[in-house]
């Protein structure tokens, strides 16, 4: 079948309902995920002109991301290691009028060969057999989608371990620990090779996580990227978190609101998983004709709007956990605001919110 995203038309095999098969991969619940990456190489390409040309679609499947990025202008490099996959992206290339390179390798052998402005991975799954290649060859930007969610959040925490050499816990704000950790272990690949990476732009949508690190070389510029890793430690009876720096953790012996038992995650990445004025320049270059534009303006906004807190809360877990009733959002945070507090939605979902209040400041707030 054929299909439409942004100023491309791309043919991809029909998917299974299961999304398992023999043909090419193609996820059409992505598309938001490849129109904001868009919006950002262009954001990129303005704020880095000097870094902005050689762009890898490094696990390229049907070539929708490479097609979509060289009709914007980048040189691109398509590479699969399935040949069904690059005879598909040469069609696609040449079917839109696309000059770009088409590849039939291992990514990491070609990076290892080859550096790049930009690298994107897109694979299925963890994206950490790749991490290395790309942040020992890249200059400029790194993007990166995880879609092991569940090992990612702690649901499967064995997994967990052994992909991201980090502990995640299955928390309320899951959703978040998962970015957290994917961060973690991406800056701490990166500083293996003296680069800081930095995240610019990061959310976690429909079952995947995606961020964008803006990568800076040096010895100095990735100790500071490690200084802002450190733990969670979470009280799963009555919600309290706080956090330490650093690659020690020191947990309290028990939660100080309740006294149970706290689990501890990370390391994990403490610092901003977003640039706000890289991201509203993302918005900015959202145009009209990219199927998903209404909801990318408005995840962007959002994500352009939290506040740097390490960790958010959901309004309903809570107002379950203390027998009381939810109300609105709006009024919710305005009794934080009112309170003293900072507060802001979050992207993670309609109940989600940040704040600079402990759960038990958050309940003396709203629940007076």
């Amino acid at each position: 079948m054929r299909v439409q995203e942004g100023a491309v038309e791309v043919e991809v095999p029909e998917q299974p309902d299961d999304g398992v098969g023999d043909d090419v991969f193609f996820n059409p619940v992505q598309e938001l995920n490849r129109d904001v990456t868009i919006a950002t190489l262009r954001a990129f390409r303005e704020r880095e002109p000097k870094a902005s040309s050689t762009y890898l679609d490094a696990t390229a499947a049907s070539g929708v991301r490479g097609v979509r990025a060289a009709a914007d202008g980048w040189d691109v490099t398509c590479c699969d290691v399935d040949p069904d996959a690059v005879a598909l992206c040469e069609r696609n290339l040449a079917a839109n009028d696309c000059d770009g390179e088409v590849v039939h390798r291992n990514a990491n052998a070609l990076m290892h060969d080859r550096r790049f402005d930009v690298v994107d991975v897109d694979p299925f799954g963890t994206p950490i057999p790749f991490a290395d290649a790309t942040f020992a060859n890249t200059d400029g930007l790194a993007c990166i989608t995880a879609t092991d969610t569940a090992p990612l959040c702690g649901a499967h925490f064995n997994s967990g371990v052994r992909s991201y050499s980090a502990v995640p816990r299955n928390t309320e704000y899951h959703a978040e620990m998962g970015v957290r950790i994917l961060l973690s272990a991406l800056v701490r690949t990166a500083a293996r090779y003296d680069v800081a990476a930095r995240p610019v732009l990061t959310h976690a949508t429909k079952h995947y996580a995606r961020t964008y690190l803006d990568l800076e070389s040096g010895a100095q510029a990735a100790d500071a990227a490690i200084d802002e890793l450190g733990y969670i430690h979470h009280c799963q009876q009555c919600l309290w978190r706080e956090t330490n720096d650093g690659l020690i953790a020191d947990a309290p012996e028990a939660c100080p609101n309740c006294g149970e038992h706290l689990q501890t995650a990370g390391p994990v990445w403490l610092g901003r998983t977003c640039d706000p004025a890289f991201v509203e320049s993302v918005a900015e270059h959202v145009t009209d004709e990219m199927g998903t534009a209404e909801n990318a303006r408005e995840l962007l906004a959002t994500l352009a709007g939290e506040l740097d807190e390490p960790t958010h809360y959901d309004q309903h877990r809570l107002c379950k956990r203390w027998s009381t009733g939810a109300g609105s959002m709006d009024g919710f945070l305005d009794a934080l605001r009112d309170a003293g507090y900072d507060a802001s939605r979050t992207h993670y979902g309609g109940t989600t919110f940040k704040t600079d209040a402990d759960v038990v400041e958050i309940r003396d707030a709203t629940q007076a």
